[in-house]
């Protein structure tokens, strides 16, 4: 479980900050929900020194059970059962940054109740933070990597539908996009804004690629070996970079799959696991690890689809022609694979995990594949054949909500790896929030049925 840092440290990073930004009034305290929106309360920043110096600093416990829409479902003993009580949060150390997207000087600081004395069982970054204790209690260290895919869309929506960026060297809409370099200069400065937002953050954003999409584009993480703070970096990119697009005239999704004729949009995440001397434990004995740790995630991915296809627009992004998979598999090299090993030296050895759409929520994507990894070194069972070998081998997984979510919720190693509790709130969320999608008659109804 993450150590909660003294209060002269955070007092200190909040007294620097202070010196640093002196036209800093407000920071925003966010932390992030069940569907992957940010939360919180927007502090003086005066206030904040209080709190860094042991103020006690509480939000409603059921801000984390918010449906995708922002309302509230009733939840086992949650929601309308509780009262909704206040539960507490503590600051996460070295996040307090400016934000250069507003139209004021302000800061932003991440919050959590991991570490707390009594921290949500169904938070997401509590949830990563009980497996990678676990994995640390067994001196198992994982180092990881997202890349984020995304769209760009003009800002003003037609008939509330999305339209393509217009590059604005020519007024061209992208509508003809390609792995061309030319248009990383022709969207340039958003997207430079984007990677020195990032940045200043404290995000070590780096490698970005023109992607097939229209406005389609993927940005790279640096590895890091706090888990923790690599599923921080997914989220604050995000949360930066629709604020930079907006800053720009464009909208920045993280949607999976926006355009049903286009690609959609992953999280890809890479992941290799050291021992306390450094040691690569995929690489070992032949590489036998690395083949139950990819047997433990494709066992568990079935039933892990609700946090990989987080809502269901994600679970169109399946069985498309590029690269996106519509069966549980693996392969080295192989991008068409759920579980794609790349091509590396032993020391660098990891699975690259590219089955989650790029709306999923990062924190809860790592624990599930971490979790995954976790459950086939213990069962220390052989995988599958790679595609390289059999292209039709592969595991069948849920296509769509509902069935996703019953074959999650009553797993026995997805409830021990996740929480049962957290399973079970997971569950309820997706699956009512599914049911609220579907209650209302589309236009395309009318004119099927009338």
């Amino acid at each position: 479980m993450t150590t909660t840092p003294s209060f002269p440290d955070l007092l200190s990073e909040v007294r620097a900050f202070r010196a640093r930004h002196p036209a800093v009034r407000y920071v925003d305290l966010i932390s992030l929900d069940i569907p992957g929106h940010f939360y919180g309360k927007r502090y003086p920043i005066d206030m904040l020194e209080k709190v860094a110096a042991g103020s006690p600093l509480k939000l409603p416990q059921n801000c984390v059970l918010l449906g995708v829409q922002g309302g509230l479902y009733p939840i086992g003993d949650y929601c309308f059962a509780d009262g909704d009580p206040d539960a507490p949060r503590r600051l996460v150390p070295g996040t307090l940054k400016p934000v250069r997207w507003e139209r004021q000087p302000l800061g932003q600081m991440l919050i959590s109740s991991d570490g707390t004395a009594a921290p949500i069982e169904f938070e997401p970054r509590e949830v990563l933070a009980r497996v990678l204790a676990r994995l640390a209690a067994r001196g198992i260290r994982p180092v990881v990597a997202f890349e984020l895919e995304f769209y760009l869309f003009d800002r003003k929506l037609q008939d509330g539908l999305p339209q393509f960026p217009r590059d604005p060297l020519s007024d061209d809409a992208d509508d003809q996009p390609n792995m061309h370099i030319e248009r990383l200069s022709r969207f340039s400065a958003v997207l430079d804004e984007m990677v020195a937002a990032a940045n200043e953050q404290g995000v070590d954003a780096n490698v970005i690629t023109a992607e097939l999409g229209p406005g389609q584009f993927e940005i790279n993480f640096g590895h890091c070996d706090d888990g923790l703070r690599a599923a921080d970096w997914a989220a604050l990119f995000c949360r930066s970079s629709r604020g930079v697009a907006l800053k720009h005239g464009y909208r920045a999704s993280f949607m999976s799959k926006p355009y049903l004729d286009a690609p959609g949009s992953g999280m890809h995440v890479h992941v290799s696991l050291y021992d306390a001397a450094g040691h690569n434990l995929l690489a070992a004995d032949a590489q036998r690890p690395l083949r139950h740790a990819v047997a433990g995630c494709l066992e568990l991915l079935p039933h892990c689809m609700p946090i990989f296809a987080a809502n269901h627009n994600a679970f169109r992004r399946y069985g498309a022609m590029v690269n996106a998979a519509s069966r549980a598999s693996w392969g080295y090299e192989d991008r068409d694979a759920c579980i794609r090993i790349p091509e590396s030296d032993g020391g660098n050895l990891r699975i690259e995990h590219r089955l989650a759409g790029a709306d999923a929520n990062p924190y809860l994507v790592l624990a599930a594949i971490l979790a995954g990894m976790e459950h086939g070194l213990d069962a220390a069972r052989e995988p599958i054949a790679p595609l390289n070998q059999d292209r039709a081998s592969g595991i069948d997984f849920p296509q769509d909500m509902l069935a996703a979510v019953a074959a999650m919720r009553e797993h026995p190693v997805v409830n021990q790896g996740l929480g049962s509790e957290f399973v079970m709130v997971y569950c309820e969320n997706k699956r009512q929030d599914h049911l609220a999608f579907l209650h209302e008659v589309s236009a395309r109804e009318y004119r099927w049925f009338l």
